[in-house]
């Protein structure tokens, strides 16, 4: 008696089929993954601008609602050289001038056009100190020519508006109302 003796298991051909659908699942799921990581990175970008864009307009609305009311800049000249860029808010304060412009950066390590607060710094306690005044950047990759506006309303609210643009295709809007109080 002659047993023929089968052999149990995959052939060749069973394997390489495997194994090319196995590879095909593990590198649709790695860039799956990869794609959730950018994404997950952009989201995250854009809280931390958007939390950045909102202490901007604060800050701004702490300035209006500490000052006198806004200024000509030809009859109460900024404290700061501007140097080429454009004053999108002036104010005067019993401290000096705040001069919000908007224009290039004098450093290159900002992103695009930047705003820009030139006045007397904060003290400890919220309140404008009295020394020299100073020129910081506030906010960077400001949109082209609108970055911010301060647009009044006939209804005594002025409305901080910015709009950041980055290399990459994304944007963020941002809109504060401000109270403006009679007489400023």
């Amino acid at each position: 008696m002659t047993h023929q003796h089968q052999a149990q298991g995959f052939s060749l051909v069973e394997l390489l089929l495997a194994l090319v659908i196995g590879c095909g699942l593990t590198g649709g799921l790695l860039q799956t993954m990869l794609a959730e990581g950018s994404n997950g990175q952009r989201v995250g970008r854009l809280m931390r601008e958007r939390v950045v864009a909102r202490r901007t307009l604060e800050l701004v609305r702490g300035d209006l609602l500490q000052a006198q009311g806004q200024a000509d800049p030809a009859v109460l000249p900024p404290a700061c050289n501007l140097a080429g860029r454009t004053v999108v808010l002036h104010l005067a304060t019993a401290a000096g001038p705040i001069t919000y412009s908007l224009g290039k950066p004098a450093e290159p390590i900002w992103r695009g056009r930047v705003l820009m607060r030139c006045g007397p710094a904060y003290g400890l306690h919220g309140e404008l100190g009295s020394g020299a005044a100073q020129n910081r950047v506030v906010l960077d990759a400001l949109a082209s020519s609108d970055g911010f506006r301060a647009d009044p309303g006939a209804d005594g609210v002025l409305r901080l508006q910015l709009q950041q643009s980055w290399a990459d295709g994304g944007e963020l809007r941002s809109t504060l109302p401000v109270v403006l109080l009679p007489g400023a």
